[in-house]
């Protein structure tokens, strides 16, 4: 005969069961340092600022490979020591890996609220550049100004000055986006710039600096139809700064055609292509380039590019250009996860910041953009343009580790 318990007997023995099983369990191990380490590699934001900081130092080590190479044949022309341009660039790696890691423990948002101070700096520089005393003209531009012995291209801090202050403003006026003020403050902000810029002269900053403007402009959400007809006064007025001096309308004419003039304005994209070619898919080998010994001007600095693609091929050129779309590829991601629209509109304009850059560098190396002197980040020759950069990746580590969109 079967008999059914009560329904409190059965309660009291699943009770019983339950404390006996927690009884006779091992006591859970305490979170340790190595668990809390092996979650925290686990975490998507550390994986991705892994990602970013292995791509950022991957740039520079074939920045300082190339520049050893390239760079030591400028520094036997110019009567320097081989290790010249080497251990510069390696100085300013120091400075700027130390900077970038300084940056990425600082809140983003603290770049927002001193913006003003950082413009008002950027612009005494810009102003400095043209006084007797400071400025340093090099290769015919006055583009450094030295103080304390250290010199600084203060166009290079433009460049982020310029995105903190759109994307601070356009996250503080979602609401006021249709009014005309919000529109024009980075406008006038821009064109005065570009005033102190264009003296210098440096025609590729300004368009460089104007274009990820109107990119931060487009996604804070301003009316397209105002930044269409911006968009069009820049261009005339780029191509009418273009045509207004010989040089450069020289060199807009040789783009179109390099060899109509081959020895004079087409010799440098011709020289470029022929280093280029002469790669073909696995390169001539490390320091064997030819274009370097002195065929192609520049060779480690705007046209570092041409040495990659020969000594590296064409595997390590698409190699590096992979690199930046990977950087780019995070920056963004970065951005989406960001519920901060300050955060997210600054991530996607220094994201877009180094892939614009990079590709019109290597546009002008392969001939299909006239040649405007702009570097190619982490990779090209020049101080200034490294530690900003790396203090810009500082700041993207930052907001991707404050995200909390997945």
């Amino acid at each position: 005969m079967t008999t059914i318990d009560p329904p409190y007997r059965r309660s009291f023995h699943r009770t019983l069961a339950s404390a006996l099983r927690e009884t006779l369990r091992p006591p859970r191990k305490p979170a340790t340092k190595k668990r809390r380490k092996v979650a925290a590699v686990r975490s998507p934001q550390l994986k991705s600022q892994y990602w970013i900081i292995g791509i950022v130092l991957a740039l520079n080590v074939i920045g300082l490979a190339m520049i050893l190479s390239a760079g030591s044949v400028t520094a036997t022309y110019d009567g320097l020591n081989t290790w010249h341009y080497f251990q510069r660039q390696g100085i300013w790696f120091l400075l700027g890996f130390a900077a970038m890691v300084v940056t990425s423990k600082v809140d983003y948002r603290r770049w927002g609220l001193q913006i003003r101070y950082l413009l008002a700096a950027t612009f005494l520089l810009l102003f400095l550049v043209h006084i007797p005393g400071f400025g340093v003209n090099a290769n015919g531009a006055t583009r450094w100004v030295k103080l304390f012995g250290i010199q600084f291209q203060p166009s290079e801090l433009l460049k982020l000055a310029i995105l903190i202050y759109t994307a601070k403003l356009l996250a503080d006026q979602q609401s006021k986006l249709s009014e005309f003020r919000t529109f024009n403050a980075p406008v006038i902000i821009y064109f005065a710039a570009a005033l102190l810029v264009m003296k210098q002269p440096d025609l590729g900053t300004v368009i460089v600096v104007g274009a990820l403007m109107v990119i931060v402009m487009f996604l804070g959400g301003l009316p397209v139809l105002r930044l269409a007809g911006l968009v069009t006064v820049g261009v005339a007025l780029t191509l009418a700064v273009s045509m207004s001096a010989d040089y450069r309308r020289a060199r807009v004419l040789s783009f179109l055609h390099p060899d109509s003039d081959p020895s004079n304005t087409g010799y440098q994209t011709l020289q470029s292509l022929v280093g280029v070619a002469s790669g073909g898919w696995m390169g001539v080998g490390p320091g064997a380039s030819r274009a370097k010994w002195g065929f192609l001007p520049y060779a480690h600095t705007d046209f570092i590019y041409t040495v990659i693609a020969e000594e590296m091929g064409f595997v390590g050129a698409i190699t590096v250009l992979m690199l930046f779309i990977g950087l780019a590829a995070f920056g963004i991601r970065a951005a989406l996860r960001c519920d901060d629209k300050f955060g997210s509109l600054l991530a996607t304009g220094i994201s877009m910041w180094f892939l614009l850059q990079a590709f019109i560098n290597v546009g002008t190396v392969i001939g299909v953009l006239p040649v405007t002197g702009i570097p190619l980040p982490f990779v090209s020759f020049g101080g200034t343009s490294l530690l900003v950069g790396m203090i810009a990746v500082g700041i993207i580590l930052n907001i991707d580790r404050q995200g909390h969109n997945e």
